[in-house]
């Protein structure tokens, strides 16, 4: 069968089945082979995994998917492209859902996945909460890439990129993260109005900290929800523990941490020690 990841069979496949793509469902359509290669590598896909898409559309990605394993799961929400998928691509098991009410089925051991953009961050969250997967390698907005992956800056006295924040320390939490690739926008039809990028995700076995997930989370959420206030106003505005603003500035100081210090200055690691003092003080 002719390459469906083709600017040309793109077009002829949009005519044939009268798609308009959905610009509320984010349908834009890959037609660029270098880069379903890039993702297909980094993905590692082989003949023994299990391989769960997210986003088929026309099955541009399912397609190199099935070159290289038979066992994939293609999950698309327009139920007029699950239709033509499955004409398209019967070898595939084809899924007409919302892959946030969709069942995972256990033995999904990768995920594969161009995800639309407007949902990127409740998908990403899902799949590492409730799912015990070896790699998630996702296309998704070039910024929000950049979000994935950012990092505390190691430099002291030195302001962190605004890319840094929740979501960053969500994916650090669970996975080593890496953009693997930059996708410009002629690589879609239609064109997207922003840049995308690939993220690679290989999932730890194991999180890199020991604080309870819970609140860790909950005091994470708290420090960047307002990043301009310090990390004391933050902790004491959201009133997650019965703790006054000096017990909080206390706790602060014991973590070796400026009381002036915000959200944004601390690492995983620091929030972890942050959350573990937090928790033996409201225990006591």
């Amino acid at each position: 069968m002719e390459k469906i990841a083709t600017y040309s069979q793109m077009r002829y496949l949009l005519e044939k089945y009268q798609h308009t793509p959905v610009k509320n469902f984010g349908q834009n359509f890959l037609v660029d082979s270098h880069v379903l290669d890039k993702i297909i590598k980094h993905a590692d896909i082989n003949v023994n995994d299990f391989v769960l898409e997210i986003g088929a559309g026309f099955g541009g990605l399912t397609q190199a998917l099935l070159e290289n394993t038979p066992n994939v799961i293609a999950v698309e929400f327009d139920k007029r492209l699950a239709a033509a998928l499955r004409e398209l691509l019967p070898t595939a098991q084809i899924v007409n859902s919302d892959i946030l009410d969709y069942e995972i089925p256990s033995n999904i051991n990768k995920v594969v996945a161009n995800l639309p953009y407007y949902l990127t961050t409740p998908i990403i969250m899902q799949l590492l909460e409730n799912h015990a997967f070896e790699s998630i390698t996702v296309m998704v907005q070039k910024e929000v890439a950049q979000r994935m992956v950012a990092k505390k800056n190691a430099k002291k006295n030195t302001k962190n990129d605004k890319s840094y924040g929740a979501l960053s320390l969500a994916i650090q939490y669970y996975a080593n993260a890496d953009i693997v690739a930059y996708v410009p926008t002629n690589s879609f039809i239609p064109r997207p109005t922003v840049g995308s990028a690939v993220v690679h995700l290989d999932i730890l076995q194991t999180p890199k900290v020991t604080a309870d997930k819970t609140a860790l989370f909950a005091n994470i959420k708290a420090g960047f929800s307002k990043r301009r206030k310090t990390l004391v106003n933050a902790l004491f505005s959201a009133e997650i523990y019965n703790l006054s603003k000096e017990e909080i500035t206390k706790i602060i100081a014991s973590c070796q941490f400026d009381e002036n210090i915000r959200g944004e200055d601390l690492s995983l690691e620091d929030w972890s020690n942050l959350t573990e003092v937090i928790l033996k003080t409201v225990d006591k």
